[in-house]
């Protein structure tokens, strides 16, 4: 089983389609799912002195991926994708967690400051890119959405996201940067947090017109469901 399931890890990871036992063997897939995400949640914070200790034991991550599943399946579900059910998107966000595991390599321990920096920020990049663009394949190929769709729908709960966190403050020392980077606050995660900086401030922008777009889809998808001989 066991094999099976890193099997399907990988296909999902390289945008192959997993095989059936996801479906028929979701309880194991899922408990795997977890114990990754709680090793990426260690991983992510096990160096940072700046971590609270929710986050170096690794249950913010726990948290996370359940509540970005709850978001997503409520947000996709007035869109009337195919086979759209929560467990199946957990699993999915689940099996998203391994890219984080290169959050857990220790730059700083063999690297300069400004390098660890910049190897902190590629983390970034790859992590976020690698996993919106299994978002999308995921949402075409088992969701069944048409590829305009996709992109809107891939980039609404991400904008308002992002948005939301910086928000909160989740990531306590990001709003520092705003004022500049002291040399004695400096850290191998601050261009990291930059980069969420610029990020949310394209997020604050996009967010509107992505809202109005979505709002649209959610529009046709209702008069679809009508059916042309039905009153609206």
């Amino acid at each position: 089983m066991l094999r099976d399931i890193l099997s399907d890890q990988f296909k999902l990871l390289g945008f192959r389609q997993p095989s059936r036992g996801i479906a028929v063997h979701w309880k194991p897939y899922l408990a795997y799912g977890f114990i990754v995400t709680f090793l990426a949640g260690v991983g992510r914070y096990w160096d940072n002195p700046k971590a609270q200790l929710w986050q170096n034991l690794g249950l913010g991550s726990i948290a996370y991926v359940v509540v970005l599943a709850s978001l997503l399946w409520l947000i996709y579900l007035p869109l009337r994708p195919e086979r759209w059910q929560f467990r199946n998107v957990l699993l999915f966000v689940t099996f998203c967690s391994a890219p984080a595991l290169l959050y857990a390599i220790p730059v700083e321990r063999f690297m300069s400051l400004p390098a660890a920096q910049a190897a902190n920020a590629w983390f970034l990049g790859i992590v976020a890119s690698w996993r919106v663009a299994l978002l999308m394949v995921f949402l075409h190929r088992v969701a069944r959405l048409e590829p305009l769709i996709v992109l809107i729908a891939s980039l609404l709960p991400l904008t308002l996201i992002v948005t939301v966190l910086s928000i909160l403050n989740l990531e306590h020392v990001v709003f520092n940067l705003m004022a500049g980077i002291r040399a004695e606050d400096a850290s191998p995660n601050d261009v990291a947090y930059l980069i969420v900086l610029r990020i949310t401030m394209f997020s604050v922008m996009a967010f509107p017109a992505l809202l109005v777009a979505y709002g649209l889809l959610v529009f046709r998808a209702w008069r679809k469901k009508l059916g042309p001989d039905q009153p609206r």
